[in-house]
């Protein structure tokens, strides 16, 4: 197992989610070699690595979609036998997909509760209650100090940003605890990459963990995050606090650079 060649200071208190020498194969192919990583209410975490360092694959055992080989699994504390998404989604865990999973041709309303839609009774028809949805649709994106979003233009009609601030928002819909973002600001313009990264300050100063998977080291990832996980060939190989790193020092450490560089926290 790999050990971190920097610490960073955790914050205090029991983790929303903490993951303990997770390992996954696949044959031959370890693609999981003993990864760790800890998410408090509160804060911003990214995990970072080249291509094939294993941060998505640590991300999708934390959101149900694949199973793990060993390792130890606790949510707030107490081991999860989280096995599924539905079982993620049951314990308070959303993910929000590179791909965001929209349905173009649906309005941001329609997208907002797709395959959770309202319904009324049986002798109506189980008609959805759409009014209702409106309401708690425009409560959540004025939440997200998005309140004047169109809710009825078609999803495939926005912008980039605005399609994932709808992605943003249906996943705090259901008021979860941790929020996993994959690549939140990939193919954003700048200020649109701003607007969502401050959208996800916001989750995390209302008391939501948050887990980024990002590129984006030099702007948002420094920027944006308070502690950063860098992952090599399924383990992680340096842990850094946000405000006291450069994006040069966690780049060498993602390419196994300068180790003494990945010390400077």
């Amino acid at each position: 197992m790999s050990h971190p060649t920097a610490a960073a200071a955790a914050p205090a208190g029991k983790p929303l989610i903490s993951m303990r020498d997770i390992r996954k194969s696949y044959g031959s192919v370890h693609a999981l070699q003993g990864a760790s990583v800890d998410v408090h209410a509160g804060e911003v975490v990214a995990l970072v690595g080249d291509n094939g360092a294993g941060k998505s694959t640590l991300v999708k055992v934390m959101a149900g979609v694949i199973g793990y080989d060993a390792g130890e699994y606790l949510l707030e504390g107490q081991p999860a036998n989280i096995r599924t998404p539905a079982d993620a989604t049951a314990r308070g865990i959303q993910t929000v997909y590179q791909d965001l999973a929209l349905c173009n041709n649906l309005d941001a309303v329609q997208n907002l509760f797709l395959g959770r839609e309202p319904t009324g009774p049986l002798w109506f028809g189980r008609r959805i209650r759409r009014a209702e949805c409106e309401v708690r649709a425009r409560e959540v994106l004025t939440r997200m100090r998005l309140g004047n979003m169109s809710l009825t233009r078609p999803v495939g009609a926005m912008s980039g940003g605005q399609r994932q601030n709808i992605a943003i928002a249906r996943s705090i819909l259901w008021t979860p605890k941790v929020v996993i973002f994959d690549e939140p600001t990939a193919a954003l313009s700048h200020s649109a990459a701003a607007q969502v990264a401050d959208l996800i300050r916001s989750l995390a100063d209302e008391g939501l963990g948050v887990v980024v998977v990002s590129h984006d080291i030099h702007h948002f990832v420094v920027n944006s995050t308070d502690r950063i996980e860098v992952m090599r060939l399924g383990a992680n190989v340096a842990r850094f606090n946000s405000k006291d790193v450069t994006g040069e020092q966690v780049v060498n450490a993602m390419v196994g650079g300068n180790e003494g560089a990945n010390l400077a926290v």
